[in-house]
């Protein structure tokens, strides 16, 4: 008998349905509604044009930027500026209430950003001895596990300031190219070990894929041909060094802690949770 495929689009349509719902008792008790902190591990600007104007409607969100997979320096400082510029971007939007051209309601919130170090050589040692697997076998199971639980660490308040989160969820599962099973198989896994719920997605359907081409056309987005690993790089002709001769022999890759440095992290402008007090400010 042919096993049902798990339809992950219905299952985050099902969680933001309760979620309005609790929102309609709170208002008919008198009380404010609380919005839940959903920390949204982004891979780039493209990718994360239509989740962020989605989920923004029900979820104080927070992009969590950590991609070490990205081994060139230029290539990740140019996606990470294009993700501050988008969230900059629906911010204004959020602030003047003009929502022209989006898919978008003045229950629209403002998004912050975490970003986690780069450590490229983290990522290198955890892929080492896969170079040569196909995209989309075990070095991308690899590289999604160690993204995700970086995610899942810091949603559980572990390593930053920024406290605990109600839901993490990632934007690759927007990408036509990734296995969204996978992806929520191993969020799944990370929301077991560290105690924080997993927001399930399959972004892409209902036309998510298309609309954040659309997006990244009307932001005017950089939209990248690669993942942005050395091994998936299309030959080029930029001469950037990417460090992939890096010695992992003597620090092999600790999976329990892959925020070496997190006390690093920086946090700008984080939406403000209406059921907690502000953080004083040193």
């Amino acid at each position: 008998m042919k096993q049902q495929k798990t339809n992950y689009n219905r299952i985050t349509e099902r969680i933001i349905e309760g979620i309005l719902q609790d929102n309609k008792q709170d208002s008919g008790k008198q009380g404010v509604p609380r919005v839940p902190r959903l920390l949204l591990h982004s891979c780039c600007a493209p990718c994360s044009s239509h989740v962020m104007e989605y989920l923004r409607e029900y979820f104080a969100l927070t992009v969590f930027f950590y991609n070490p997979n990205i081994t060139a320096p230029r290539e990740y400082e140019k996606r990470l500026a294009e993700e501050k510029r988008l969230i900059a971007a629906y911010n204004r939007q959020v602030e003047t209430q003009d929502f022209g051209g989006m898919h978008s309601t003045p229950a629209a919130k403002k998004i912050g950003i975490l970003e986690a170090p780069y450590d490229p050589e983290t990522w290198f040692c955890a892929v080492r001895g896969l170079e040569d697997c196909p995209e989309g076998g075990e070095r991308c199971a690899v590289c999604f596990e160690m993204r995700l639980r970086a995610a899942a660490r810091a949603a559980a308040g572990i390593g930053h300031g920024s406290g605990v989160y109600d839901y993490f969820t990632t934007t690759l599962t927007i990408s036509p190219l990734k296995n969204a099973a996978l992806l929520n198989e191993i969020g799944e896994r990370m929301a077991a070990e560290y105690g924080v719920r997993w927001l399930p997605s399959d972004f892409k359907k209902k036309d998510g894929y298309k609309r954040s081409i659309e997006l990244s056309g009307e932001f005017g987005l950089y939209r990248q041909n690669y993942c942005g690993c050395v091994f998936s790089r299309p030959a080029d002709a930029s001469g950037e060094t990417c460090k992939a001769d890096i010695s992992c022999e003597s620090e092999p890759v600790c999976e329990a802690d892959p925020l070496r440095g997190a006390d690093q992290e920086k946090e700008t402008d984080r939406p403000a949770d209406p059921a907690r007090p502000p953080r004083a400010s040193h």
